[in-house]
């Protein structure tokens, strides 16, 4: 997908979602050990969540709408897929999700509904 999607990707679940909701802003674990939070665009989840949540369970797919974001957001290729990915440099303010969606594992993978 290019690069000027409105609306990106960011996995979590519904418990770090709630606390979120509540403080205001989500800060993934991967913000404080790489510097910034892992999205993707719509048609990266999928295979984003097979590769790193596989077992998992279900999970959400928050959207985020880029033109709210108050961090910044920088597209940079990530060397083990081949592909650019949306990476959010500092905490997702809950005021740029605009919806959520379930991420289902199935035996086939993750599933967007």
């Amino acid at each position: 997908m290019p690069r000027d999607d409105e609306t990106i990707l960011h996995i979590t679940t519904a418990e770090a979602w709630a606390k979120a909701r509540e403080v205001g802003e989500l800060t993934a674990p991967s913000l404080r050990e790489e510097g910034f939070i892992h999205c993707s665009t719509f048609a990266q989840v999928e295979s984003t969540a097979d590769r790193v949540f596989a077992g998992s369970g279900e999970l959400l797919a928050l959207e985020v709408a880029v033109a709210r974001l108050a961090a910044t957001l920088k597209w940079e290729q990530a060397t083990d897929v081949g592909d650019e990915f949306p990476h959010i440099y500092g905490p997702l303010n809950v005021t740029a999700v605009t919806g959520t969606r379930i991420l289902s594992e199935t035996a086939e993978g993750y599933r967007l509904s």
